[in-house]
């Protein structure tokens, strides 16, 4: 049963459940206690399973280990404390892990001293032994490894992949049968992926282990839903949810942000000014900061902010770049540096986003949207150290759909509303994994290793036939396979139910092989011709479709088809880029976000609709000055004085020239004409998110191809997708409303398996996931294969389960993986259900060139630092269009 925690406990009732010493420490070093804290010593000394979610600074790691520490001291005390571990703590971030180490080893021997202090030569009589704390991760060197199978720590703080080879390392399995408590920080970044998925299954084979239940303690900063978060904590026992007591603190740190234009006019200032003003502004920040801390979204746009700021105002090494492309060594030196307060500011991607111990941070500023509400409050919670400091910061936007989904984003904040995150559900291929590591532990009953499977929460609801299935396959029951150079792995005994061990070298391949995160390489990238020009990332690389149009060194190329790691390529001069570089690395827009500006936008667009009034076919704005309603409803969001004369005129400008706004019971259908490219195209106004326009954009695509009988290119960005439509060729409402009528009486998922199967992005993930089940390997016997080499076994290897079965276990998964965790097929079928039962409607429009609203979507591909002045000009002449066509009277009715 999953429960929330009410009042807290008094500071004398959770410090009285403490060793005196572990207490008088904690008395020693702090004034008071924090929220977490107040509810934490108490419930973990109670052995209650647990879940935090508090702010950075509030205290979180001491709620989860003092009252184990305190635990393990009294069995020192008592002469109870061997070797052994007793308690697990599993980061996804192998900094965070050195953190701990540091952070807990301080406490740790300044109450064994207190000890000794007390009891003198006594502490040997009485083997009273010390607390011992050991860090176990990729890089942990062999001789380290072989001293903690000698003496195993008392607290192991690991990886998840780590704490999975352990569970298999045939001695060291011994030191886990004591584990009592898990600790499991940063839980909001792994219960969304395949790595925590893998760690839950982990968690339940650690159970097994210890021959007893586990006390769970989950920690987080942003968690939403907390449910679904507790029950990814503590698994399932049957068909109920283990207990868990939920401590939500989330909220107990102020935020005072604000999102700000650097420049009065957004389209009309040129972008050397509009980058100047931006820079200034940080500038302005960073000298009135001690420390300040910037996100950027892309790294490379990390460097290029680095860059500037040394070339324009003299900065040295008092400004660092942080981010996943640089080495661990520059990154733990930028660490130190922040934490010592050497630094006057960080310049991170992503990299910074997490716990890692950075000091204390007085301001954050993001450039552009982060995309999620989640990920703003974890960005800017890192400034403010303590839990009573304020976290402030500035959101800096340089558009103005940025600028209206961040002033609802940090709307959204402030009002304490957090985006929903889900679990993989059923990961046919992280379960393989465990499947042949269980079997090289001991001989398994099927039913039994069902049970403890369906323990892991994103199993929970798995079905007998998929387990026996990938069973089967494990066991090498398909011949098809063989002649791929798929084997066995494990043994099946379908008349015994039991499956176990199968081969020597089983145990290697299971160990070399381990883990979720993908093999990626540069693609190289070449003309037809067969002449080399640079290369992209694998995953960019997994969204291009042939026709895609895309910028490398400056020039534009067209997407034609690839081989293995090489991508082949044509000049496309005359065409507009379709799809900016750094989109992979681009995060999308979350779902409910999405809706919540959808809603922004009925509303603003009702108000506005009010100052506007019809003169014969004309539309005019009644009155300049905002009404009271509308300044209102500007004034109440976090934003400066020129985001909200911004925003007015945006939606004022749409409404002149469209006549309508979409929002989240409408979707607009704009048929215009790119007046770059030269070409019809369909805007489709579905602001639901990247993941849910990848899903529609492409049955529509297929649909009306179908229908005209031509190649349809497609554009995706969050706020909808644009179809383009050859030369010569007009779409008209009757043939929209007949796409409309194809796809709600349609079945997307099917039409989406017809559309991808021959795609980039089915090639790669099939590889990902047959890897993750071994039915690929990445290293054979210590030699590592190539990714290219893997490339070209997958794509046989999919060929050969499909002739066996197209629902085959693998394929399943890769589909699972494409429908749910790259796009958002669900709530996509969402969409058209509610089109279909009238909950939300559709409306065609037709106009000479794009609407406001449109011109973020039309340009999009444009968005690229070599093509950013381009861009701004393209906006600005279509910016002059429309209020040339406003003037004389937007559209007609018949239009």
């Amino acid at each position: 049963m999953i429960e929330y925690a009410d009042k807290p406990f008094s500071d004398n009732d959770s410090l009285r459940v403490l060793n005196p010493y572990v207490r008088g420490w904690f008395e020693k070093n702090f004034n008071e206690l924090t929220p977490p804290q107040k509810y934490a010593f108490k419930l973990i000394s109670e052995e209650k399973n647990i879940l935090i979610t508090a702010p950075t600074g509030s205290g979180k790691t001491l709620s989860a280990f003092l009252s184990i520490i305190s635990r393990l001291f009294d069995n020192s005390i008592n002469g109870e404390l061997g070797d052994g571990i007793y308690c697990i703590y599993v980061s996804p971030l192998k900094a965070l892990n050195n953190d701990i180490r540091k952070n807990l080893e301080l406490p740790l021997n300044a109450i064994y001293d207190s000890i000794v202090k007390e009891k003198g030569t006594k502490i040997l009589k009485e083997n009273i032994r010390k607390v011992t704390l050991g860090v176990r991760t990729g890089d942990t060197t062999q001789k380290e490894r072989h001293q903690m199978l000698l003496k195993p720590p008392n607290i192991l703080v690991t990886t998840p992949e780590s704490l999975a080879i352990l569970l298999n390392s045939q001695k060291f399995v011994e030191h886990l049968r004591r584990v009592k408590y898990v600790i499991i920080d940063e839980l909001h970044e792994l219960a969304n992926n395949k790595r925590g998925v893998h760690l839950s299954l982990s968690i339940e084979r650690l159970r097994h282990v210890a021959g007893g239940d586990l006390t769970m303690v989950g920690l987080g900063a942003t968690l939403h839903p907390l449910d679904e978060a507790a029950k990814f904590l503590v698994g399932y026992k049957g068909d109920k949810p283990r207990d868990c007591i939920v401590i939500d603190a989330s909220w107990s740190k102020k935020f005072d942000v604000v999102a700000i234009s650097p420049v009065n006019d957004l389209i009309n200032t040129s972008s050397k000014k509009t980058e100047d003003m931006m820079y200034n502004e940080l500038d302005k920040i960073i000298k009135k900061s001690k420390a300040t801390l910037i996100f950027t979204n892309t790294r490379s746009g990390t460097e290029r902010v680095v860059f500037n700021l040394k070339n324009r105002f003299g900065y040295g090494e008092d400004i660092a770049a942080h981010h996943g492309s640089l080495s661990r060594e520059s990154r733990l030196e930028v660490e130190e540096l922040l934490k010592k307060g050497s630094l006057k500011c960080a310049v991170s991607s992503t990299s910074l986003e997490l716990g890692v111990d950075i000091g204390s941070i007085e301001n954050v500023v993001q450039l552009g949207s982060p995309k999620s509400v989640t990920r703003a409050v974890q960005r800017f919670g890192r400034a403010g150290h303590s839990f009573r400091s304020v976290a402030r910061g500035e959101m800096i936007v340089l558009n103005r759909d940025d600028l209206v989904e961040c002033a609802i984003m940090l709307d959204a904040a402030l009002k304490r509303h957090l985006d929903s995150f889900m679990v993989p559900q059923n990961a046919l291929d992280v379960l393989s994994q465990h499947i042949v590591g269980m079997s090289l532990e001991e001989k398994w009953d099927v039913d039994k290793a069902f049970d403890l499977v369906r323990g892991a929460y994103p199993y929970h609801a798995l079905q007998k036939e998929d387990f026996i299935y990938l069973i089967n396959y494990l066991a090498g029951s398909y011949v098809g396979l063989e002649s791929r150079h798929v084997y066995g792995k494990i043994w099946y005994d379908e008349k015994e139910n039991t499956f176990g061990k199968r081969g020597r070298y089983t145990k290697v391949i299971y160990m070399l092989n381990l883990g979720t995160i993908p093999d990626e390489v540069a693609v190289n990238v070449f003309t037809t011709g067969n002449r080399w020009i640079g290369n992209i990332e694998e995953e960019f690389l997994t969204r291009l479709k042939p026709g895609d149009v895309f910028t490398l060194g400056g020039r534009l190329y067209r997407f034609e088809y690839a081989r293995g790691m090489k991508c082949y390529v044509a000049d496309a001069t005359a065409s507009s880029p379709t799809i900016p570089p750094w989109f992979s690395e681009q995060l999308p827009l979350s779902y409910e976000l999405a809706i919540e500006i959808g809603r922004f936008r009925k509303l603003m667009a009702e108000e506005v609709g009010k100052c506007i009034r019809r003169s014969g076919s004309k539309l005019i704005l009644k009155k300049r000055a905002l009404p009271k309603k509308i300044k209102d409803i500007l004034d109440a969001l976090p934003i400066d004085r020129k985001a909200r004369a911004a925003i007015f005129g945006y939606f004022a400008e749409q409404l002149l020239f469209a006549g309508a706004a979409p929002n989240n019971e409408l979707v607009l259908v704009e048929c215009t004409r790119d007046i770059a490219s030269e070409k019809n195209c369909i805007v489709f106004h579905s602001l639901f998110g990247r993941r849910v326009n990848d899903a529609l954009s492409r049955v529509f695509a297929m649909l009306l191809g179908e229908q005209l009988d031509m190649d349809i290119g497609i554009m995706v960005n969050d706020n909808g997708f644009v179809l383009s439509i050859e030369d010569g060729v007009v779409v008209s409402r009757e043939t929209i409303s007949n796409l409309f009528d194809d796809v709600k009486s349609g079945s997307m998922t099917t039409m989406l398996k017809r559309n991808i199967r021959k795609t980039e992005l089915m090639k790669r993930r099939f590889r990902h996931v047959a890897a993750r089940s071994f039915m690929i390997l990445r290293n054979y016997k210590g030699y590592k294969i190539t990714v290219g080499r893997q490339q070209v076994n997958s794509q046989l290897i999919l060929n050969a389960a499909e002739e066996i079965d197209p629902n085959f276990p693998i394929i399943k998964e890769a589909y699972r993986e494409i429908f749910n965790d790259v796009m958002d097929l669900p709530r996509a079928e969402n969409i058209v259900s509610m089109i279909k039962k009238g909950e939300m409607k559709y409306k065609v429009i037709e106009t000479p060139f794009p609407s406001p609203f449109a011109h973020s979507m039309i340009t999009f591909g444009h968005a690229d630092v070599v093509l950013m002045k381009e861009r701004q000009k393209y906006l600005q002449s279509l910016h002059k269009l429309v209020l040339e066509r406003i003037r004389n009277g937007g559209l007609n009715e018949t239009e």
